[in-house]
């Protein structure tokens, strides 16, 4: 690895098997040296979790990419660890750029919260390294090979341009030909909320268990939300942040009476 070349660092919380992390890998060939370092097993949906009461084990494993084998590591846990532990002991220096992915469906609106591909790129965001987290928006299986090149053109201008410290850039792209994808939009996460339910089920032993189900309820009628620009056809570029702090209710809270 040269010094003198970019080094970006891939994750993502499908895991290291899963096809979008392949198109990502393939996607930033030729952008800079590169270092996988992904969960061994499937991490969706953990959000910022972090292993805190069991070892956590990294894994040299076989990658190949465009241009030949690539340093890749699996590990024991969630995207978050990967992140941390890269930076800590996986890596030769600090990475130029990180990016997570590609994510098999959607990371749009209240997801961010609970998507482990984001919480990768956030991590990074945290110990101050640009970062940005793919999502293709179809579940299942599918085709990356369009999102693969729009993420080879926003990691391009995110390496040239930089990001203000502390953000980072969620990204999510339809399920769409490249041809028929109609551009680039920057947006807002959309306002939204699972209708949740668990069915009950009985095990064997007669012993209930619980399943998780629901439904995606959109809250938004705006036109430049993450899911308003993915249902027109548009890449959502939305700029996040990990301060959580809703700054417009500080003062409101300063005049309440707390004595």
């Amino acid at each position: 690895m040269s010094v003198n070349r970019p080094l970006i660092l891939i994750s993502n919380d499908d895991g290291i098997e899963a096809a979008g992390i392949l198109s990502l890998v393939a996607a930033m060939d030729g952008l800079g040296d590169i270092i996988v370092a992904a969960p061994l097993n499937e991490q969706s949906a953990v959000g910022h979790a972090i292993t805190m009461r069991d070892p956590v084990r990294a894994r040299p494993w076989p990658f190949r990419g465009p241009s030949g084998q690539i340093t890749a590591y699996a590990i024991s846990g969630t995207p978050a660890d990967c992140v941390k532990l890269a930076m800590d002991k996986l890596v030769p220096r600090t990475p130029d750029l990180v990016v997570s992915g590609i994510n098999h469906g959607p990371n749009t609106a209240v997801n961010v919260i609970y998507s482990g591909t984001v919480s990768a790129a956030t991590e990074a965001s945290i110990l101050g390294i640009p970062a940005i987290a793919f999502s293709y928006c179809r579940w299942g299986g599918g085709d990356f090979e369009a999102s693969g090149r729009i993420a080879r053109k926003i990691a391009e201008r995110t390496l040239k341009g930089g990001l203000t410290p502390g953000l980072l850039l969620n990204v999510n792209i339809p399920d769409l030909p490249l041809s028929d994808i109609k551009g680039l939009m920057i947006t807002r996460q959309a306002k939204s909320k699972w209708e949740e339910s668990f069915a009950e089920r009985m095990d064997p032993f007669n012993r209930p268990y619980y399943w998780l189900s629901g439904k995606f309820i959109n809250l938004d009628s705006g036109d430049k939300t993450d899911i308003a620009a993915v249902e027109a056809g548009f890449v959502s570029i939305t700029p996040i942040q990990h301060d959580l702090t809703a700054h417009q209710a500080i003062s409101d809270l300063e005049e309440w009476d707390w004595s």
